[in-house]
């Protein structure tokens, strides 16, 4: 059984993968600060409680375990905060990220996945986005994950090292069995922020912007399962301990959907009414996002298992409930 250190697996898309992996044969090895994660979702193999900041900290898991491959989900990732806080970003997303690599690579380990966003290429010059999009991040925590991608790049061709970097665009959706879901604090996402509404625990739900030159005036975005996430990186993991070569993937669901249409789904899947404001455009926030996952697709095989915005909505109602009857 081959030995995953998943860094940053106590947190909403690691915690999903870690179970995924477990399921696929793979031994997951938990290494988190519980900053942003939840002990509570290390379900799935052994947790080592740590920061990447201490390179020290990292040696002595690569000393204990024999790792075969690292997937790398640890990063702060509030755009706002981190156009207020750019050090912060850097220190956490770059510096920290630099240490995990180069213990790697002192202890012979050459494979990586590591979690990118689509806030690398910044605002869109065509869509679909696909993978040869323009890289022009208009904020600290898209440059940060854009300086990871240049760092493993040049990794990749100097050292025995190889990586997958996996852009991903509006993270959505919970385990469907509800064993481990979406709890950040605070809260950005949009689809949480209206279960919100829909279950009482904020008075309305606020959209930005009504405007915007799409069908019905509000913001279009790509929302992508995180069972589908978690599916992508198992195949990466597959193809690189295969021997296959480094590569960059789009992670999204093809189609876009808009903020009232997301809002009205929530309403028709928990039966629920609630307040709607409308409010004004935040600077920065393009009309439409949306991206091309055809390469991956092509490449791994990859499919996703939920596409529709009504089994996203559905699986994250579900957990949501679940989170606030304990609360």
């Amino acid at each position: 059984m081959k030995n995953i250190l998943v860094v940053g697996g106590a947190g909403y898309i690691g915690s999903h993968t870690c179970k995924m992996l477990s399921q696929k044969g793979f031994n997951p090895i938990v290494f988190d600060n519980l900053i942003y994660g939840h002990k509570e979702f290390i379900k799935w193999g052994e947790f080592v409680l740590g920061d990447l900041s201490d390179i020290n900290q990292i040696r002595l898991v690569f000393e204990k375990y024999q790792i075969d491959a690292v997937m790398h989900f640890a990063a702060f990732a509030y755009v706002g905060e981190s156009v207020e806080h750019p050090q912060k970003y850097y220190a956490n997303n770059v510096v920290a990220t630099l240490n995990l690599l180069n213990v790697m690579i002192e202890f012979g380990v050459k494979n990586f996945i590591f979690s990118s966003t689509c806030a690398t290429y910044g605002n869109p010059q065509y869509l679909p986005i696909d993978e040869a999009h323009p890289q022009t991040p208009i904020n600290p925590y898209g440059m940060s994950k854009l300086m990871v991608e240049s760092i493993l790049k040049d990794y990749s061709n100097a050292y025995d090292f190889k990586f997958v970097s996996l852009r991903y665009f509006n993270a959505s959706g919970c385990d469907p069995e509800c064993e481990v879901g979406e709890n950040h604090n605070p809260e950005t996402h949009l689809i949480p922020l209206i279960l919100d509404a829909a279950i009482g625990k904020r008075d309305s739900i606020k959209v930005f912007g009504s405007d915007y030159d799409t069908r019905d005036g509000s913001a279009i975005r790509d929302y992508i399962h995180v069972i589908d996430l978690a599916e992508a990186h198992i195949l990466a993991l597959k193809s690189l301990l295969a021997g296959g070569d480094s590569d960059i993937f789009n992670l999204g669901n093809g189609q876009g959907f808009t903020v009232k249409e997301v809002i009205e789904c929530v309403k028709q899947v928990t039966q629920k009414e609630f307040k709607v404001i409308y409010t004004d455009r935040r600077p920065g926030d393009p009309s439409s996002l949306i991206g091309s996952s055809d390469k991956i697709i092509a490449k791994l095989n990859w499919k996703p298992k939920f596409a529709r915005l009504e089994d996203i909505i559905k699986t994250a109602w579900d957990w949501h409930v679940k989170l606030n009857e304990k609360n």
